[in-house]
């Protein structure tokens, strides 16, 4: 887990925000600066500078996930060395906007494209008619399966959780133990949201139209639940605890240690990248759900362009925002689908018969977005914390330590429940 920013997450002295200053018009191309972490993204870029004579996008990788919020966080605090457009994940975009560091994409059009999106992504982007981000890609979550381990060892797809633990618990007999059904990667929070996330957890309630107000609710009865569940099938011996994204993750993946990846839209690059051994093995399945026959989703990541206070031209940086994975611009969609995994938040690109039908060979030739994209669409609503690497923290510091037999898992939540509410009062919120 990335440590915590060291900003303070005041709530006054607020910036006046680059879109309320009249600057004067260009008289040529304008440059418009980027950071961003995307796979393949030059591609992008370059088809994008190829495309516009106005404008020229210059790009920078300023690092990843936190790496690049520090540095991002230090730029808008000092008043220079920002980006006009930056790539934020769909989690973090409350603690930018806190400091009144986004531009309103909202004066610039951004409302138009409003329909090119389903009302839960859009709204991790907005309040209202003001909005703060794009949305570009997002993290439906999904069950991978090894195939072959499922027919050498006779296992059922299961659909709900209670079937998954008794596959489970067949596979650790049939195995002799050397099978786990899957990795449980406490060191991720936003896996953990993702999971609360279906349960109709809402560990937060927060709207950026009334930024002073927060409610923290991360020991809810649906929460515990999640926790629970899973504390029996690691202590059960069901599930390993090895840190995702480690080299021992991947190499878990791609032989048969685990038999399934609770994994979001993103997840099949980075296997394909990390695990190709495993080609052609793995089938996707829905996430197995609390009860029978419900359709109940949760997202695992997602990612945005904001538009940043210091853009000297902000309308330009919008259109910059709306327009380079644009819900129109297929040609970028097919370098970030078939290059770099990603899944669209644009419902025209989800939609179109190109992406629902593609075959992927990494899952033997199986036409996985039939999965991912209703997935997507079943998402329910959800709000971040305008802390939310401070969040992350708690929470997979304290199931860390549950694992690790120094507390309980559901003591875990109720101690992250008591510091959240402590720091945000700290910050100057008032908590409900």
């Amino acid at each position: 887990m990335a440590a915590v920013a060291a900003t303070t997450l005041a709530l006054t002295g607020c910036s006046s925000g680059g879109d309320d200053e009249p600057v004067e018009k260009p008289t040529g191309p304008v440059t418009i600066k980027v950071w961003a972490w995307y796979p393949e993204f030059q591609g992008v870029v370059d088809l994008f500078n190829k495309t516009h004579s106005d404008i020229k996008i210059e790009w920078t990788n300023a690092g990843t996930g936190q790496d690049q919020y520090t540095k991002l966080q230090t730029a808008l605090k000092a008043g220079k060395g920002a980006p006009d457009v930056a790539m934020l994940e769909l989690q973090e975009i409350p603690t930018f906007q806190l400091t009144k560091h986004l531009v309103d994409l909202g004066k610039y059009g951004a409302n138009d494209v409003k329909g090119d999106y389903v009302d839960w992504a859009w709204k991790q982007v907005s309040s209202g008619e003001q909005v703060y981000a794009i949305p570009v890609d997002a993290g439906p979550m999904a069950m991978m399966y090894r195939d072959d381990i499922f027919k050498k060892y006779n296992l059922t797809v299961p659909t709900t959780w209670d079937e998954y633990k008794a596959q489970a618990e067949k596979l650790k007999a049939a195995s002799g133990g050397k099978s786990f059904i899957t990795d449980f990667g406490a060191n991720d929070g936003g896996f953990l949201s993702g999971l609360f996330w279906q349960a109709g957890a809402q560990p937060y309630t927060y709207d950026l139209a009334n930024p002073s107000n927060i409610g923290v609710n991360l020991n809810s009865a649906e929460a515990k639940k999640v926790i629970t569940y899973w504390e029996g099938l690691v202590n059960g011996g069901l599930a390993d605890t090895t840190a995702f994204h480690t080299t021992d993750f991947y190499n878990g993946l791609g032989s048969e240690k685990y038999a399934t990846y609770i994994a979001a839209g993103w997840g099949p690059g980075y296997i394909q990248a990390n695990a190709a051994a495993s080609s052609g093995k793995w089938k996707v399945a829905p996430l197995p759900q609390w009860a029978a026959g419900e359709n109940k989703q949760g997202d695992w990541g997602g990612s945005s362009f904001a538009v940043t206070d210091q853009a000297k031209y902000p309308d330009i940086a919008a259109k910059v925002a709306m327009e380079i994975f644009g819900a129109k611009n297929t040609e970028a969609w097919k370098i970030g689908i078939d290059k770099a995994f990603l899944f669209p938040t644009a419902t025209p690109i989800l939609e179109s018969a190109d992406f629902k039908n593609k075959e992927y060979d990494f899952f033997g030739g199986q036409k996985v977005n039939e999965v991912f994209v209703p997935a997507y669409n079943a998402i329910g609503p959800f709000s971040w914390s305008p802390f939310n690497s401070y969040n992350f923290n708690q929470l997979t510091t304290g199931l860390n330590q549950a694992i690790e037999k120094k507390s309980s898992w559901t003591a875990s939540l109720d101690a992250a429940q008591e510091n959240v509410k402590t720091y945000a009062t700290q910050q100057g919120f008032k908590v409900q």
